[in-house]
């Protein structure tokens, strides 16, 4: 174990209050004053010769840049006296003030781990000694980026044939059948998506000719609300079907349908789509509206 010694920023000086095999515990003091507690722990086993966590306890009325100059300097002891590369910590989801500290401190977000009952989900903070300071612009945009809420993207096709009918996935996890295309990845353009989404699900490579409308999914089901870009693809033989290999994971088959076959088989977004779609084009911007149940 490494002994702990008072550490300083200014008007803070974080005194050792306690030490363990595998716990250093500070005080933490403001111009003489005690506004709180902060303590560092060894990860169990092997682990915890380069990573531990952090956790920290202030008085209602300490502010939060304050708080976390304190709790940064608890995890500069972790990287430089005690030769951890990484530092953990996990609030409670809704503690806004927490969370608030932990990123000022330099720590992003990185997920979240779920708890059963009643408990609030703990929301998982790091921080490894290579990081830049969270002052500096990088480091300031990685937090920021790791914080900042995600919005579900996803990449769907308009492909026709001949007699104007339009292909549909009767796909493998729910009874309603799709416009071929799925979720795209992060730094993946919706374009780009849509076009390795259909090699990998259909065996097939497309032509995208324009965007026929940007879609907003309201939730779902279990299905997260989500911006649904839907391009047009053109028109194709009707026997390419045959040329096409299925994912068996995802889709059981594909189908060339008709208005009457959409309105039977088709989510409620893809009906409300493709009605609206035989009136003329559509808005660069729409809303789809609530799906049943």
């Amino acid at each position: 174990m490494t002994e702990a010694t008072k550490l300083h920023d200014g008007d803070l000086t974080l005194e050792p209050t306690s030490g363990a095999t595998d716990l250093t515990g500070f005080a933490v003091l403001q111009s003489g004053d005690r506004i709180g507690t902060v303590a560092l722990q060894h990860q169990p086993g092997k682990a915890g010769r380069q990573a531990g966590s952090v956790r920290w306890n202030f008085n209602s009325d300490t502010g939060q840049l304050v708080a976390a100059r304190a709790i940064g300097l608890a995890i500069d002891f972790g990287f430089n006296k005690l030769g951890w590369n990484r530092v953990e910590a996990r609030i409670a989801d809704g503690d806004s003030t927490g969370l608030r500290q932990a990123s000022i401190a330099g720590m992003r977000r990185e997920g979240v781990a779920r708890t059963a009952g009643n408990d609030p989900d703990q929301v998982i903070l790091g921080r490894i000694s290579t990081d830049p300071p969270a002052f500096s612009r990088e480091g300031f945009v990685a937090i920021l980026n790791a914080g900042l809420p995600r919005k579900r993207v996803i990449g769907q096709g308009i492909l026709r044939n001949e007699y104007d009918e339009i292909l549909l996935c009767e796909l493998t996890y729910k009874k309603e059948w799709d416009l071929p295309g799925g979720v795209i990845e992060v730094g993946e353009s919706p374009a780009a998506g849509l076009v390795r989404e259909l090699e990998e699900e259909l065996g097939i490579t497309v032509t995208i000719d324009s965007l026929v409308t940007m879609n907003w999914l309201p939730t779902w089901r279990q299905w997260d609300d989500a911006c649904l870009f839907v391009f047009d693809l053109g028109q194709a033989a009707s026997d390419l079907v045959k040329q096409m290999h299925l994912q068996k994971t995802e889709i059981a088959a594909v189908h060339w349908c008709d208005a009457e076959l959409i309105a039977q088989r088709a989510t409620a977004a893809t009906i409300e789509l493709t009605q609206a779609l035989r009136s003329g084009p559509l808005p660069g911007y729409r809303e789809a509206p609530l799906q049943p149940e």
